[in-house]
């Protein structure tokens, strides 16, 4: 099953492109968009949120072209976190959960039981109840970003697109994200997409790899199958060693090549 399709998507930004991108999303499984700075990743996440249009091309979601969704469809099918730091109003970490709902809600509407059971059953999968009460910007990193993804899992989508979700993050929490975010995919079989840096955690992680660079897709697949030394080579212009314990993956770079030598 795919959950999400692009056909052909073309956009021309200033003196960025991305050219004839086509990829198959599958539903119900964990997918990481990687690749260079610059290489189109978080503007392909906002074509298939509609935050952008491109210039040409089309984008399905569930079979259904995106274009032909009413706006409050598309946000009770698909939730989008993007990677920003900007300040919150001042917020309680329910209240925050509770934004979630909006997509179902008309103004002035009241929260009802059933909006209160989902907004609990956010926080209880995110481990955030505890701090329901608190000021949303007096949590750590890594408890923001739980908070945050508690307020997508509200929404009560099939799909949750994430923007480098472990950015800002040290490396415990990194994994803390990864590991709630792999348990909500398995248990609740909710497609998610993030961009991510970090190979070995999209990798580790992850089921489907779409690799980008200069605004083209480079290849798309299963980490174990196509993540090697030439993979590094092609996508991020180093030399690297990348050996596989088990599903694990351990990429050792070596050096950077010349940016001529691929391209």
């Amino acid at each position: 099953m795919t959950a999400i399709q692009t056909e052909h998507l073309e956009l021309h930004v200033g003196s960025f492109q991305l050219h004839d991108i086509s990829v198959s999303i599958p539903a119900e499984k964990v997918t990481a968009i990687v690749g260079p700075n610059g290489s189109g990743k978080s503007t392909l996440l906002k074509i298939i949120t509609q935050l952008l249009h491109a210039d040409k091309g089309k984008v399905l979601i569930n079979n259904k072209p995106v274009k032909e969704y009413k706006t409050i469809e598309l946000a009770q099918t698909l939730a989008m976190l993007t990677q920003s730091k900007h300040s919150l109003p001042e917020l309680t970490v329910r209240e925050l959960i509770t934004y979630g709902r909006s997509p179902y809600k008309r103004l002035f509407d009241r929260i009802t039981s059933d909006d209160t059971s989902i907004i609990d059953w956010a926080m209880e999968v995110t481990s955030t109840k505890k701090h329901e009460n608190r000021m949303f910007h007096t949590l750590s990193g890594g408890e923001q970003q739980k908070a945050r993804i508690a307020m997508a899992l509200a929404q009560q989508t099939t799909i949750i697109l994430l923007d480098e979700p472990t950015t800002f993050l040290d490396i415990a929490h990194q994994l803390d994200v990864m590991e709630m975010l792999q348990k909500i995919n398995q248990e609740f079989k909710i497609t998610i997409v993030m961009v991510l840096h970090d190979l070995q955690q999209a990798a580790s992680y992850c089921d489907y790899l779409i690799a980008m660079k200069n605004g083209k897709v480079m290849v798309t697949g299963k980490p174990n199958e196509i993540l090697s030394s030439h993979f590094l080579e092609d996508v991020y212009n180093i030399e690297a060693k990348v050996t596989f314990v088990d599903t694990y993956p351990i990429i050792i770079p070596i050096k950077t090549l010349n940016n001529n030598r691929r391209n």
